[in-house]
């Protein structure tokens, strides 16, 4: 099928998911991309998320936050305050470190 030249296939992107939107439908890449094959515009998928993404009806694929409790791996203000009481309660670095040595062969 020969595609319509001039046309803004963002814009016809949007006002096809704003469409669905207004019957209550999810928009969906796949039946955005039907729709507007049939009025002849080709478009990808690709580009149909990403204007979704942009018109926020789609979540961005970002970090996902870390669960109350959780643990990131990063080293926290916290964690610091914790470790310098750890270290001045076995009297320095290198003995808190030779304690935690030792309590870690006790784990394994």
């Amino acid at each position: 099928m020969a595609e319509k030249k001039g046309v803004n296939k963002s814009e016809e992107i949007r006002k096809v998911a704003k469409s669905m939107q207004d019957k209550g439908e999810k928009p969906r890449p796949v039946v955005i991309i039907a729709a507007l094959k049939k009025q002849g515009i080709v478009v990808s998928s690709p580009q149909v998320s990403m204007v979704l993404k942009r018109m926020g009806l789609r979540p961005s694929r970002g970090r996902k936050a870390v669960a109350a409790g959780g643990r990131s791996g990063a080293i926290s203000v916290e964690d610091l305050l914790a470790a310098k009481k750890l270290v001045n309660h076995f009297g320095g670095t290198a003995r808190a470190l030779a304690a935690l040595e030792a309590l870690q062969k006790f784990e394994s």
